[in-house]
Parts: structure tokens; sequence; C-alpha cells
């Protein structure tokens, strides 16, 4: 009995001493890579599993609309151009020579209406013409006087050239179909898709020929030097676990443990999968945290099950 009684109390020791653990399993950063545009798979370039460099393209979605939408957006930017250097030139000699023409016309028929009026308007008074007759000549005079008015008005117009308003106005125009074509360019390009990081390529969600819907993920990738153990911390646990706190994650077949360090600790309590709930904490809250590794484990895929001990953790 006192043999028996010494073997428990150092069994009941050595449990004690035993650093609580959080279980969880090994992930990667994943990126998911959305479709630019509702538009048809034509090519995909990788396949899932290969490693991939940043740039490098992964997929490619139909571009036929999108090279229309490019080359309108560009005509409009040359209209707009051409539009503007005819507003800095201003007017041509021609048309300043053509009004002058027209003022030198208008000017002709001013005076010969105006005689016409003088010479009925006496006429009138004596009753040797219609007072109607009278009224269209006087009227005839005031026309011709207005479309004189109206042809000095143009040549003035086109000699002072053209107003800074409508450079402006004409700046503004070019400006505005130089940031569209750009949008556009940048929505062609981006309809190679391709990867923004270095990775490994977890997922193709869809194939050639098939058209995802804008937002969709076409491409999944795994990223980062290393992977991080997802873990579900007991509550009970909680107290001794921050964000920087060391932890050594041990890897179900695997002799050696690696080392880490907690880089996120939720606040509060989140759903537990059943292999995280294991003796008395099936009872209890877990918490959601990721355990940063170090180099050592680059080469450990995802999914596999691990346990993390903190090494200054105390129950």
């Amino acid at each position: 009995m006192p043999a028996l009684a010494l073997w428990i109390a150092l069994a009941l020791s050595a449990c004690a001493e035993q650093a609580p653990q959080a279980l969880g399993t090994i992930e990667y950063d994943r990126i998911l890579i959305p479709a630019p545009a509702s538009e048809a798979i034509t090519d995909v370039d990788v396949r899932e599993g290969q490693q991939v460099a940043a740039g490098q393209r992964l997929v490619q979605l139909e571009v036929a609309r999108a090279r229309t939408r490019l080359s309108a957006a560009q005509a409009r930017t040359r209209q707009s151009a051409d539009a503007l250097e005819e507003l800095r030139s201003g007017p041509r000699t021609e048309a300043i020579l053509l009004a002058r023409a027209n003022v030198s016309r208008a000017r002709a028929q001013a005076v010969r209406a105006r005689d016409d009026y003088a010479r009925v308007r006496p006429l009138g008074r004596q009753q040797l013409v219609a007072d109607a007759d009278v009224a269209r000549a006087r009227a005839e005079a005031q026309a011709m006087d207005a479309q004189l008015e109206a042809a000095n008005a143009e040549l003035l117009l086109l000699e002072r050239g053209t107003r800074n308003e409508q450079l402006d106005q004409g700046r503004a125009a070019l400006a505005a179909a130089e940031a569209d074509a750009q949008a556009q360019v940048v929505s062609f390009e981006e309809l190679a898709v391709s990867a923004p990081r270095a990775g490994r390529v977890d997922s193709l969600p869809y194939r050639v020929g098939d058209r995802p819907p804008t937002g969709a993920a076409v491409a999944i990738l795994l990223v980062g030097d290393a992977p991080h153990a997802r873990i579900y911390v007991p509550a009970t646990l909680l107290p001794h676990v921050r964000v920087g706190t060391a932890a050594r994650v041990s890897i179900e077949g695997h002799d050696q443990a690696f080392a880490g360090t907690v880089r996120m600790l939720r606040s509060e309590p989140s759903y537990t999968p059943y292999y995280a709930l294991t003796g008395a904490d099936a009872a209890r809250l877990s918490y959601l945290a990721e355990v940063q590794l170090d180099d050592a484990a680059a080469a450990l895929p995802a999914g596999l099950p691990a346990r993390v001990t903190f090494g200054a953790s105390r129950p």
C-alpha cells in the first residue's frame, strides 16, 4: 500500500507539471483570387498543388468585350484631344474672312433697305403709295439692320478667339476620356488573372469554358513561408496566452516539435470543433487562436492535426 500511494502521488505530480495543450490543425494563409468580370475562361495555366511566383498568370478570361470597350474609350480620348486642339488653335482664317464678307453683304443690304424706305416714306405721306408698302419698307430696313448687327457680332466672336472657359471644359473632357481609357486598360489586363503573391495553388474551382460570376474565386492560393496552427484555446488556459506568447507545436507522426508564436487570439469564444473537445474541456468555452510556426515547418502540409503547448503556461 505505501508503494501504491507513492506511485499515485508521482503520477499526479507528473500530470500537474505537464503543460496544458490546445488542439487544432496546420493551416496556411489563403488568398481567394476573384474573377474581375463574368467572362468565359479560355485558359488555365496552372494545376492544383503547383508552386507559382508573384505575377504569374493563373487563369485567362475572354477578352473580346473588354477589347471593344477599350477601343471605344481610346477613340473617345482621341476625339477629345482633337476637340481641345481645335479650341487652342482658335477659328480658322477662312472662317474670319467669310464672316467679314458676311458683314459687307449685310451692310450693303442694310443700306439698300434704308434707301428704299427713305424713298417710299415721303411718297406715303403724299398718298402716292399705300401705307402697307411704307410699312413693308420700314420692316425690311429694320431687318437688314438687325442682320448687319448679327454679322458684326459673329465676326467679333471669331476675331476674339476661344474663351478660357471653353479651354477649361476641353481639358476636363480630355482628362475624363483619358481616365476612362486607363480604367479600360486596367480592366483588360485584369482578365489575365495572376498571382498577387508567391504561393501554392490550393484549388481551381472552375475549368476552361466555365463562366464564373463577377467576384467568384477562380483560384485559391496558400501563401506564406511557413504555416500556422489554427487552434482552440480552452478558457482555463486563456489567462496565460496572449499575442506574442511562445509555443511548441507537436504534429502527429513527427518526433520533432516546432517552435511558434501566437499571432492572433480572439476575444470572444467560438464554436469548437469536436476534435478540440477533450476531457473536462468539453464543457468549457474555447477561443480561436493562431500560432505562427518558424521556417523549420515550411514543408508541413495543410490539414495535419496539431497539439500546442505554451511553455510559460501553468494551469
